[in-house]
């Protein structure tokens, strides 16, 4: 083990013990509520006169958490909540006042998204851990939004099954709503304690109420939930749903047009009151947001971000170390094809298909998270032809392959952890199988002002022969008061690499981070909020040791009190950089001159009609003439609470980089370019109701590379012209994408979705394409049209069981009316 390996399992071993000796249980004090049982549910149309709410009990005295944080809530925007409950599940009815019912505002979104709203906001956690919670929010137009809750990481890619209406009254608005127990996790006891929060938001002067105050001095958002008491003897239901789909594509390629049909199902099923089920069978993917591609000239690959919606709901623990990079798991083949000189490759697929996946994930009583996830591949070719004979011959790129993680994650205290994950990937025959681990220590002191973490991962990889490699660091940080600071360092390993599950990018380093912040626990003078932010990073190369960086950063955002945001920052590196990367060679580098950084930026109120952000970063090296500026602009303009445009810009003009080019006959060559890329985004929707919208989203990328000299990289370093090396590396790159999509719940967790798709990609060998040639060599590239159809229906176990049993008109047990306004 090396000097600096050894520095760092020392500090680990010193922060794991004085954590350890730290941790106890904090005292914070709860709010309380007890709530009764009623025997005749309520019906969910936003009008709280049921007999149900006659008696029940009132949860008042919110508190402003946002921006005035403690202080009381003014009389005139009292909010009451009334909350109940019977063996189907838990009752909310929020009243809450507004002097000026007709100016609430309630612009209507997609589900899962907030716009310019007022909302409210439920936290609840069965097992009362403080630290995994759910969130069910509905907002004044009645849109629901609901996610999970981890230690403040919100993943709002999980979709409950709930019910919700809102009135707008004479004296403000009222929220109903209704939770199954089938979508919250509790433990099998007669007598249940769950946590609770709420929350409103009064959007015209975007203040945040929370019924459980939550000191922002320190600590994170769950430790200071209250509790619900006095729900007993409950038994949670069959949790056992199935979604069933069938879909249908149109696609015309290049002249060519193919029809295809698909059907298929998701299923969920509940093991008992902590672990789920999720399995998907004959997936279909094929309505996926469509990549931001790029034209990558760097010396990693692009990282997509997950479309799919079987990867991205309930992840939580998978995530956990970031050994987990989704996109694997279907994406590439993990080899290209061997051919000879007379042989060219005529297709090589883009992706791989997936066969079937599961995930099982849950937490038992004693806050013990299980996660595993397993996915198949299937078996594929790429399509050779020689070109001599005309003889065409397949090759396995991918052969069958099995994806596998365990996540185990014991939390303790109100905000701590320790947590192993384990993924391997198995390909069937000779080609390449890979194991990674990691172990994660996450500790925070009983005030909840201090936080210790720490990490170990090893990697494994067998092809040809096996290579292991290692990650690993540790570090502290003050979480409470004005003053924030922390500090850590953590190393990877040159042989480190988890690239068949995971992502790994940068390794053969080690890194020592430092950070100091100030910021403004509450309105002051013209400002509601002010961040300040200090950053030091020193890098060295691990193997062999080498200076690689030494990087200050400063950055700063406000908020006036009139909600016009700013900031900006300075970044520099004063000593340049040794870039260990773009060489694309062990253990070469080259030398990168000092930079200078220096950026703004302005955003409006989001309450106006029209807001605008708006962003200029100016880099500016110390070598004559090199330098990059890149300008942002977007406008956003709302209609009407129906209608909304967003329009995006992002200009970047690089002059005279320095990359990577070639390697020829062992010597690396780098070429001097100029580099413009331009990204228009559009994006308008048209919102019918809270259950059915029509959504236009367009994105065009170009980019144009144009290179004026060649260098030969040395061993030292430097760069040294070289005049022999002739090749044309200019290229122009283009990407088209344009998606129509209507999308319509038309009833709880079911959907459709008509899509209408064209996508061109362009590249030509070439630079300095005018404007109008540009755009006519993209169109005369071969397009995608394509039109689809997707209709999901979510099936409940429990309410298929009572229609089959119910031979009466009535209706089954837990069927719910709903009525929005």
């Amino acid at each position: 083990m090396s000097f600096s390996l050894k520095r760092i399992f020392f500090a680990a071993c010193l922060l794991f013990s004085f954590a350890m000796i730290s941790q106890t249980a904090d005292s914070i004090p709860r709010k309380k509520i007890t709530i009764p049982r009623i025997s005749e549910a309520p019906k969910i149309d936003g009008i709280l006169d049921d007999a149900a709410w006659q008696n029940a009990p009132v949860a008042t005295n919110f508190v402003e958490r946002l921006p005035n944080n403690g202080r009381p809530i003014p009389d005139s925007l009292k909010t009451d909540v009334k909350i109940v409950y019977n063996d189907l599940g838990i009752y909310f009815g929020a009243t809450m006042k507004d002097p000026e019912p007709n100016k609430i505002l309630k612009e209507l979104t997609e589900r899962d998204n907030i716009g310019n709203d007022d909302f409210f906001f439920i936290l609840l956690n069965g097992y009362n851990d403080r630290q995994q919670s759910l969130q069910f929010i509905v907002t004044a137009a009645g849109v629901q939004y609901d996610a999970k809750m981890t230690n403040d990481n919100e993943d709002n890619s999980w979709n409950g099954i709930w019910y919700s209406a809102v009135q707008i009254t004479n004296e403000g608005w009222v929220a109903e709503i209704f939770i199954p127990y089938s979508e919250v996790r509790f433990p099998n006891k007669n007598i249940q304690e769950w946590g609770l929060n709420m929350e409103r938001e009064f959007r015209r002067s975007r203040t945040r109420y929370s019924w459980s105050h939550i000191d922002n001095t320190k600590g994170s958002f769950s430790i200071y939930d209250g509790e619900i008491h006095g729900i007993k003897n409950i038994q949670a239901p069959l949790r056992l749903s199935f979604q069933p789909y069938v879909s249908a594509y149109v696609n015309n390629f290049d002249g060519d047009t193919q029809t295809t049909f698909n059907g298929g199902m998701d299923l969920k099923y509940g093991i008992n009151d902590a672990f789920t089920l999720d399995m998907i069978l004959i997936p279909d993917f094929g309505q996926s947001k469509f990549d931001n591609e790029v034209l990558n000239l760097s010396a990693f690959e692009t990282q997509y971000e997950e479309n799919r919606g079987f990867f991205t709901e309930g992840t939580e623990l998978f995530t956990k170390g970031n050994l987990f990079y989704s996109r694997r798991v279907g994406g590439n083949p993990s080899v290209y094809p061997n051919i000879s000189e007379n042989e060219a490759v005529v297709n090589y697929p883009a992706s791989v298909d997936l066969i079937n996946a599961f995930k099982i994930s849950g937490r038992t009583d004693g806050n013990l998270g299980l996660g595993i996830f397993n996915a198949v591949t299937e078996k594929t070719y790429a399509n050779i032809k020689n070109n001599n004979t005309g003889e065409a011959r397949q090759e396995v790129v991918e052969p069958l392959a099995n994806y596998n993680i365990l996540v185990l994650d014991q939390r303790f205290g109100d905000n701590s952890s320790v947590s192993f994950v384990n993924t391997n990937v198995i390909r069937e025959g000779d080609f390449r199988d890979a194991n990674a681990s990691g172990l994660y220590l996450d500790l925070t002191n009983k005030n909840n002002t201090y936080n210790y973490f720490a990490n170990v991962e090893g990697s494994w990889v067998k092809e040809n022969a096996t290579k292991f490699g290692m990650e690993g660091g540790a570090g502290f940080s003050k979480i409470s008061g004005r003053n924030r600071i922390s500090g850590e360092v953590n190393f990877r390993t040159a042989a480190y690499d988890i690239n068949d599950m995971g992502y790994s990018s940068e390794t053969n380093f080690i890194r020592y981070s430092a950070y100091y912040g100030y910021r403004y626990l509450q309105p002051k003078g013209n400002l509601n909020n002010l961040f300040l932010n200090f950053n030091l990073n020193y890098i060295r190369r691990l193997e062999t040791d080498l200076y690689s960086n030494f990087l200050f950063n400063f950055n700063s955002s406000f908020t006036t009190k009139k909600f016009l945001g700013f900031g900006g920052g300075f970044e520099m590196t004063p000593f340049g950089t040794n870039d260990i990367y773009e060489p694309r060679v062990k253990e070469r580098y080259v030398k990168v001159p000092e930079y200078y950084d220096i950026w703004a930026w302005f955003s409006t109120d989001y309450r106006k009609k029209l807001a605008l952000d708006i962003k200029a970063d100016w880099y500016k090296y110390n070598e004559r003439g090199r330098d990059r500026l890149i300008l942002e602009f977007g406008p956003k303009y709302r209609v009407s609470d129906k209608l909304k445009m967003f329009f995006n810009t992002d200009v970047t003009f690089s002059t005279n980089e320095e990359g990577f080019v070639s390697v020829v006959n062992e010597t690396i060559i780098f070429g001097k370019r100029d580099r413009n890329t331009v990204v228009n985004t559009l994006e308008s929707q048209y919102i019918f109701n809270n259950k059915m919208a029509l959504n236009l989203s367009f994105r065009h990328y170009y980019s144009q590379v144009d290179y004026s000299q060649f260098f030969t990289l040395q061993n030292s370093g430097e760069l040294v012209e070289n005049t022999t090396y002739t090749e044309n590396r200019n290229a122009t790159y283009n990407s088209w994408n344009v998606d129509l999509r209507f999308s319509w719940w038309f009833a709880p967790g079911s959907q459709l979705t008509l899509l209408y798709r064209n996508a061109i990609e362009s590249y030509i060998d070439k630079s300095g394409v005018s404007f109008s040639n540009n755009f006519n060599n993209l169109y005369n590239e071969p397009q995608l049209n394509s039109i689809s159809l997707r209709v999901s229906y979510y099936l409940d176990y429990n309410s298929v069981k009572n229609w089959v049993g119910n031979s009466s008109k009535t209706k089954p047990l837990g069927f719910i009316d709903t009525k929005v306004n």
